[in-house]
């Protein structure tokens, strides 16, 4: 299969639900989301939203993911650490190889990279 870019919300679409099928079934991770998100398809058109907005940088999230990591953490008595960040890191990277090449594709990663790391820095501090 000769890979493409991502250029379009509906190739953000198809990383993120497949992003998603494998962190559903991960055994690690799979508990964390799947005990709290209820409703699936709105959950992945807004990390749609969220990718779009951060890799085309046309529209603004609305969303704010700092609170809702935060909260995961918390239902789980704070116990996300690292280990869980970087699963969840590999498989976005995966996922994106699988599927994706080039600038976009690139980015989609660099940006998975810092956000995991502003997000894994930012849970330990709400902890206090």
């Amino acid at each position: 299969m000769d890979k493409t870019d991502i250029k379009t919300r509906e190739d953000i679409y198809l990383l993120v639900s497949t992003f998603y099928v494998k962190v559903r079934k991960d055994v690690v991770l799979g508990p964390f989301f799947n005990d709290v998100i209820k409703d699936w398809d709105a959950h992945i058109e807004n990390l749609t939203d969220f990718w779009q907005a951060s890799l085309f940088l046309k529209t603004k999230y609305k969303g704010n993911p700092l609170e809702a990591h935060a909260k995961v953490d918390r239902v789980n008595k704070n116990s996300i650490t690292e280990k869980h960040f970087g699963l969840w890191l590999n498989l976005w990277f995966e996922t994106v190889n699988e599927l994706f090449e080039g600038d976009y594709a690139e980015n989609a990663k660099n940006r998975a990279r810092k956000m995991s790391t502003f997000l894994y820095i930012k849970i330990f501090e709400a902890r206090a």
